[in-house]
């Protein structure tokens, strides 16, 4: 399913006007999920395990804010690893990623993009993920994509929020539960279990807005800024992701200077087929694409399609960097 854009619209401006037989959907999605955290044994690990996840159904930066923390980490000299479900790949695991034998369809698409530069696991069952992880000399995990996972305790819960707020964007759109929001839980559960947030910019000059910031607030914020390395002088491509918000892609890509000829979305971690990356690649300029969507193809298509590489870079390093690794040396590790 391609995510709806005015799930992340104020006031879910553009929804259609069916959108009322949605709401009773989300209540037992909410009745789920707290039935799970009340009922919850989590695992205590005894490495110090740091969650990176986020309130709404994809599109907020997790993944590169994790790839960006694991760097932080190996630069401080701490000893770190990540570890994720493998969303989409057929490993259950426990496995730690090979990027130069594993692929996306074994692994999952971002956590072989994040294997790229840093040591990564996965596992199905990230409790036994940890397990696995505590017979090595590592001591600090990064989970991606955890903020809702009830089966392992964590020690720091970071909240990554998308921080477009152009054209009337609102990274909660209403606030609506999925299917009838953007939400995988009320904000202010979401909210209550943080312990510092983090914005996740588009770019590296616009400011994040002082609504936002006063939303999350009381909670400590660091910002965090998209930066991206041009392939070359920017020039006519043919453009797709299968992203959560494809459509973002395709801004970064103007904003760049990319002259956009065509654009193609699809929804979160899927594809292209090859009839229709055949179809783009005859065209006469190059076809470019997200990382992400780059690693899912097989190596005959990445010869001929190039992605845009971004990172994340946060305003306040230093600030952050306290915060990360404040509580490392007062948690109690004996198990």
């Amino acid at each position: 399913m391609k995510t709806p854009q005015w799930w992340y619209k104020r006031q879910a401006e553009g929804a259609p006007w069916w959108r009322f037989v949605l709401w009773p959907l989300s209540l037992p999605w909410k009745s789920i999920n707290d039935f799970k955290r009340y009922n919850a044994r989590p695992y205590r690990s005894n490495t110090y395990v740091i969650s990176v996840g986020n309130a709404t159904l994809g599109g907020s930066g997790k993944t590169p804010i994790a790839g960006e923390i694991l760097r932080l980490l190996k630069r401080e000299n701490i000893l770190a690893v990540g570890l994720s479900r493998g969303y989409g790949g057929t490993l259950a695991g426990p496995v730690k990623v090979d990027p130069a034998v594993n692929t996306a369809a074994e692994v999952g698409d971002e956590p072989l993009m994040l294997a790229q530069d840093a040591d990564f696991w996965v596992a199905n069952d990230r409790a036994g993920g940890l397990r696995a992880i505590e017979a090595t000399p590592v001591r600090t995990v990064v989970l991606d994509d955890a903020h809702q996972n009830v089966k392992i305790a964590k020690d720091l819960h970071i909240l990554v929020v998308d921080g477009n707020t152009a054209d009337g964007a609102w990274p909660f759109g209403d606030g609506g539960v999925c299917p009838y929001g953007p939400m995988r839980e009320p904000l202010s559960d979401a909210l209550g279990r943080a312990d510092l947030c983090v914005v996740w910019m588009p770019d590296e000059i616009t400011p994040p807005d002082p609504q936002l910031l006063a939303t999350l607030a009381p909670k400590p914020v660091f910002v965090a800024r998209l930066t991206a390395e041009k392939l070359a002088a920017p020039q006519a491509v043919t453009g797709f992701a299968g992203i959560a918000k494809p459509w973002q892609f395709e801004t970064t890509l103007r904003r760049l200077g990319y002259d956009i000829k065509a654009f193609h979305p699809y929804a979160d971690h899927v594809s292209p087929p090859d009839v229709e990356l055949e179809a783009m690649a005859a065209r006469p300029e190059p076809v470019i694409t997200t990382q992400k969507d780059w690693v899912r193809l097989d190596a005959g298509w990445r010869h001929r399609i190039g992605y845009l590489p971004i990172a994340a870079r946060f305003d306040d390093e230093a600030g952050f960097v306290g915060a990360l690794t404040a509580k490392m040396e007062s948690v109690d590790h004996a198990g």
